[in-house]
């Protein structure tokens, strides 16, 4: 048998550490295979924190002006998307889309409401008598910068209040419902010099 340099034992002895190593992982991986999910979760996922939000409504003129003139929404540019690639992408059974965007405040990140309706598909609505009668998204909550001021809006468009709200949450604020055209819950919320905190029971 021929004798091996102290060269070779040396890289010999290398290799098994790193084979050793390597099977020390695998078996560690095997034992928790969340492992690797624990360090992807560190990590950023979205690359923005602004939410779009898609809404289909039964009249789009209707539902524009509600959202544009009694909410205070801000309409900006709209979009379109024919229905081929609507279909191609799962959203659409072939029709044609026509959007119009609606922001909340001004600057480039913004939420958007992208709001579009389908009369050919004779759409039916899901039961909104309270939050919990249908499942999936039930209600937006919108943060406003004086609550008296939307009231004041709302009331001018003829829009009713939902339960005994406006009421207050304590520290100058207030919380009001109401509801689209088509029904769908809207929370309001913000300071309000109007809506008087109850007073405590002694």
């Amino acid at each position: 048998m021929l004798a091996k340099s102290p060269k070779f034992l040396a890289h010999l002895a290398n290799c098994l550490a790193v084979l050793v190593m390597m099977h020390l992982i695998a078996e560690s991986m095997a034992a928790d295979p969340q492992s690797e999910l624990v360090e992807d979760a560190s990590k950023p996922v979205f690359s923005s924190p602004v939410l779009d939000l898609g809404l289909v409504v039964g009249d789009l003129e209707v539902s524009a002006t509600f959202y544009r003139d009694a909410l205070g929404c801000r309409e900006v540019q709209g979009f379109t998307a024919n229905g081929s690639f609507a279909a191609s992408i799962g959203l659409v059974d072939h029709m044609d889309v026509t959007a119009r965007v609606f922001l909340l405040g001004e600057g480039p990140s913004q939420s958007r409401i992208k709001m579009m309706s389908f009369p050919q598909a004779h759409a039916s609505k899901s039961d909104q008598r309270f939050i919990h009668s249908t499942l999936g998204f039930s209600y937006l909550t919108l943060h406003v910068l004086d609550l008296d001021a939307s009231m004041k809006r709302l009331k001018a468009s003829k829009v009713s209040f939902e339960g005994k709200t406006p009421v207050s949450l304590g520290g100058g604020n207030a919380l009001l419902v109401i509801r689209d055209p088509d029904g769908n819950f809207i929370e309001l919320i913000g300071p309000s010099k109007t809506v008087i905190p109850p007073t405590a029971e002694p």
